[in-house]
Order: structure tokens, then C-alpha cells, then sequence
């Protein structure tokens, strides 16, 4: 969980930044297309595009915007030219990484990723290489400032939540995906403010990385995050606290 952590909290204060370079309208509506190719236009039957829609409105993408994406989406040819592909390997200090990517043309992209691995000390694997140590779940991260633990524990359990720890000053919230929606949904009737609620990929164990190869690690994060064909990036590495204020002093 910490080194899912360390990630989601580094993108949490980066997505500010690419919000305003429209990355996130980009990423946001390629979900949206896929989500309708995957399942239909219906959110209220798709609940990967509800989803999708609820991630556009948390960053403030027009609702007109996200009607004519889903629109898009429905008609002909709509999103038929936009595949999804995961890549997977390995950064620096064995880190297992997953992207997945949503691509009009896998063969530039592949090269992409590949080169991005190569460029920063760690290599692309085959299929399945890295997938077993991740496990798809409902993630809400909730300040830990605004509640005690005990209280959000009582009312996690009582909605259908998984598991609820704390990550030096966040709640981390875990659900299996059919429950995420109702403990979403418990949390906003209560007023408990959250700083992220999302279905992500949570890794069964981490690797601690040292100085040596912390650096490589989050630059290659980076760089995957930021390739235009790639949704989302997850990986199971841990930084010591000591570490990350390091490298943020060098930058």
C-alpha cells in the first residue's frame, strides 16, 4: 500500500500542473471512450463510465464536453480506432510496473514504452510478467487530520469497506470494485471529504528502494505518466520518508 501511496500522492500534486496543460481533458475522455466501446452509453449500466464521468466532473471537464464524448463514443466508428493495451516490466531495483495505455496504433506505442523502460534503467517484460502482484480495488484516500481512525473504521465497515489503514497522514480506504460505489456513496451522505476515491491496482507486496535507484524509479514513473497514449501507471515501490525529501532537495 505505501508504495502505491507515495505514487497516488506525487500524482495527486502533479495532475494540478497537467490539468491546466489539458492532459487530463485528454486522458479523461479517452476513459469515457472506452468505457462506452466497452459496456454502452448508459452510466447507470456501465459502471466503468460512471465512473469515467465522475473522474471528468472531479476535474472540472464541462458536462457538454462529456455528452459529446459519450456521443462520440456511440456513433459510428465512434471510438473503434482506440484499443487498450498493457504494458508491463520492471524499474529500477526490480519495481514492478504496470500501464495501461489506449492507443490508435500499438506498435508506436510499444516502441514508446519500451524506450521509456530502456531510457531509464529498467526493461518492458511479456504478458503476465508482473500483473500476479496486483489486484484491481477500490481506493478513497481521506486526510487523517479530519477524523479519528476508530470513527471512519466503524463507518468503512458498516458501508462494505475491505480495509482501512493509515499512510504517515492519510486514511487509505480499500474496496473490493462492487462495493466501491455504496462506500463512495456513504461517505458523501456523511460529509466526509476525501482527496481521492478511484478503482486502481493495489500490489499484494513492495519493494523498498533505495537511494541509489529511487531517483530512476519516480523518473521513470514520470515518464510513463506523462506518454500521451498512457491512462494510468501503478507500481509496487516504497521510498523511505528520508529518501523522497532528499531527492525533492536535490531537484
Amino acid at each position: 500500500m505505501s508504495g502505491h501511496s507515495k505514487w497516488h500522492n506525487i500524482k495527486v500534486r502533479k495532475s494540478k500542473v497537467d490539468a491546466v496543460k489539458g492532459k487530463l481533458f485528454t486522458r479523461v475522455s479517452r476513459e469515457i471512450l472506452m468505457a462506452v466501446k466497452q459496456g454502452g452509453s448508459d452510466p447507470e449500466n456501465n459502471f466503468r463510465l460512471k465512473m469515467a464521468v465522475q473522474k471528468a466532473r472531479e476535474v472540472n471537464m464541462p458536462m457538454d464536453n462529456i455528452k459529446r464524448v459519450i456521443e462520440k463514443a456511440s456513433g459510428e466508428g465512434g471510438a473503434s480506432n482506440l484499443e487498450e493495451i498493457i504494458y508491463e516490466g520492471y524499474a529500477p531495483g526490480g519495481v514492478a510496473v504496470i500501464a495501461e495505455a489506449a492507443t490508435d496504433n500499438r506498435n508506436r506505442t510499444a516502441a514508446d514504452i519500451r524506450n521509456i523502460f530502456a531510457r531509464y534503467g529498467g526493461n518492458m517484460g511479456e504478458n503476465g510478467c508482473v500483473a500476479w502482484i496486483f489486484k484491481k480495488k477500490g481506493l478513497i484516500t481521506i486526510n487523517s487530520s479530519l477524523m479519528k481512525e476508530d470513527e471512519l473504521m466503524d463507518i468503512a465497515l458498516e458501508a462494505g469497506a475491505e480495509d482501512l489503514k493509515l499512510s504517515e497522514e492519510t486514511f487509505e480506504l480499500t474496496t473490493e470494485v462492487a462495493a466501491f460505489s455504496k462506500v463512495k456513496q456513504v461517505l458523501d451522505d456523511k460529509g466526509i471529504k476525501y482527496e481521492e476515491a478511484e478503482i486502481t491496482m493495489i500490489p499484494s507486496t513492495v519493494i523498498t528502494v533505495d537511494k541509489k535507484d529511487a531517483s530512476g524509479v519516480l523518473k521513470l514513473m514520470e515518464a510513463l505518466e506523462d506518454n500521451e497514449d498512457v491512462q494510468h501507471v501503478y507500481a509496487n515501490f516504497d521510498i523511505p520518508a528520508s529518501i523522497m525529501e532528499e531527492i525533492a532537495a536535490e531537484v
